[in-house]
Order: C-alpha cells, then sequence, then structure tokens
C-alpha cells in the first residue's frame, strides 16, 4: 500500500511540474504570436496625435500611418509628415507604410502602391497639398479636375528629398 501511495505523489508532482514546464515554455511562443501583431490600427481621429509634427490627427483624407515589423504603430496626421518621418528612421524595420485613400476617407492603403496627387487645388494639413489614392484611375480624374502632378512612392520620396 506505501508504494501505491508514494507512486501516486509520484505521478502527481510530475503532472505538475509537467503543466507548470509546458506552460513558462508556451508563454514566450504566446506573447511572440500576439506582441508581433504587423497591422494597422484605427485612426481616433480628433484624439490622435501625429508623430512627427504632434499636431491632432482630424483630416479624414489626408492620414498616415507606419507599423514596424515588430508591431509598433506611428499615426501621422498627412502622408507628408510619414515620409518626413521616415527620412529619420530605420526603414528596413518598416513594415507598412499606410495612407488615407483620397476617394474612401478614413481607409488606409498601401502607400508603396498608392498613385499621389500633388495639387495646390487640394490642400493637405501639412501645406505639400499631397493626396493618396489606392488606384491610378481615380488619381487621374481627380488631377483633370483639380490639376497638378501624379507620383508613385518612389517618385514622391525623390521629391521630398530634393
Amino acid at each position: 500500500m506505501k508504494s501505491a501511495k508514494h507512486f501516486y505523489e509520484h505521478l502527481t508532482n510530475t503532472s505538475v511540474v509537467s503543466k507548470t514546464l509546458k506552460n513558462v515554455l508556451l508563454l514566450p511562443l504566446f506573447l511572440a504570436i500576439v506582441g508581433c501583431n504587423v497591422k494597422p490600427q484605427p485612426i481616433d481621429y480628433g484624439n490622435d496625435g501625429c508623430y512627427f509634427c504632434k499636431m491632432t490627427i482630424v483630416d479624414k483624407i489626408h492620414a498616415a500611418e507606419i507599423v514596424t515589423k515588430k508591431g509598433k504603430v506611428y499615426k501621422f496626421d498627412a502622408t507628408e509628415c510619414m515620409v518626413n518621418f521616415s527620412k529619420e528612421f530605420d526603414t528596413n524595420e518598416i513594415a507598412l507604410y499606410l495612407s488615407n485613400d483620397y476617394m474612401r476617407p478614413e481607409v488606409l492603403t498601401d502607400a508603396t502602391q498608392a498613385t499621389f496627387l500633388i495639387s495646390e487645388n487640394v490642400p493637405s494639413p501639412m501645406g505639400a497639398n499631397l493626396s493618396a489614392f489606392s488606384n491610378q484611375s481615380d488619381a487621374g480624374k481627380v488631377q483633370s479636375d483639380k490639376g497638378g502632378d501624379l507620383y508613385n512612392w518612389n517618385q514622391l520620396l525623390a521629391k521630398f528629398r530634393e
């Protein structure tokens, strides 16, 4: 009887140790998955501040975001703030560049695939008159109505580095 009791105590203790060890090993994996969630966050217009210029983000057409590979989100009141910020940031750490689509306010689009219009007839919060479009056709329509010049992402970066 004594050996059965001893065996039961050993089995119980091993089970507790095994469960604890499993939890300790799974915790870092869980934190890595949850902590590195690379996705945009909604902008809280009227409350969130621009990381670059510190203005409150209120314009639902021109806002922008950067999401790092570790999941950190930087919000901007205008695409020009995002571009200027990226000059001072290790761009190898950036997973997503996002700009609001001019045709669909509050909808973020991949800035690296967007078409940009710089037109004095379409003012943006920081005065660069820069608007993003998720497709070139929409950008062309607004350009024909408002004037200005069209750029892709690389052309835009080059223009802001001038």
